[in-house]
């Protein structure tokens, strides 16, 4: 079995639009990249690849607004000599508005790929098993979140032919989204799109090669 599949929820989530530059304004449901990353925290080895290929929205999508204190620079070593990497705060603070997602939750599938190339000495058993053995304990390399890092995911490993809830009664477009991000350039990482359609709460996710996800 090379497919896994995660329960995750939280209070608060924000899958940000791109193309909202000030504000935050999440999309209506979590996007595939996002999806990925929880499975990430999890187990991140350079010889494995998550391809997440369903998402069920477990619950209706709710809104609310909400203005946070945040930054408008990066720390910098440009002006202040060798070393200098120096923020401060209140020069740079700003308060934003932003429209977020409330009480949500997820069931999340994903296929594990493993590259033999990366790891001649292993095979994608091992791998397997790190990764039932960290999700079944609530494991993780770095905390899982919802879109913004402040916004914690809680998770569960879901057992194949385990009794689940149904997804929520609800169908809709939900538009161009963003399914990723391209790194075959690592200096200049590109974002590809695909058009989420969401059936009884069910949405399909593409893989990078079919033409749905687009550039």
């Amino acid at each position: 079995m090379n497919t896994y599949c995660l329960e995750v929820w939280g209070d608060f989530a924000c899958f940000t639009r791109p193309e909202m530059k000030v504000e935050r304004v999440s999309y209506d449901v979590i996007t595939p990249s996002a999806a990925r990353a929880i499975f990430d925290a999890i187990l991140w080895k350079p010889a494995i690849r998550w391809q997440v290929c369903r998402i069920e929205v477990l619950k209706p999508i709710r809104w609310m607004t909400l203005k946070r204190n945040e930054v408008g620079g990066l720390a910098t070593d440009r002006g202040g000599g060798e070393g200098y990497r120096g923020l401060f705060i209140e020069d740079g603070r700003q308060q934003r508005a932003g429209l977020f997602l409330r009480d949500v939750a997820y069931r999340l599938h994903a296929e594990l790929h493993f590259d033999a190339k990366r790891d001649p000495g292993a095979n994608s058993e091992k791998y397997r098993q790190m990764f039932e053995r960290r999700a079944r304990r609530g494991q993780c390399v770095n905390q899982p979140y919802l879109g913004c890092r402040e916004f914690a995911a809680a998770f569960e490993l879901i057992d194949p032919g385990a009794a689940t809830t149904a997804p929520i009664a609800d169908s809709r477009d939900l538009g161009f989204m963003l399914f990723d991000l391209d790194f075959g350039d690592p200096q200049d990482p590109q974002p590809r799109f695909f058009r989420g359609q969401m059936q009884a709460g069910v949405i399909e996710v593409p893989n990078w090669s079919d033409p749905e996800v687009l550039a």
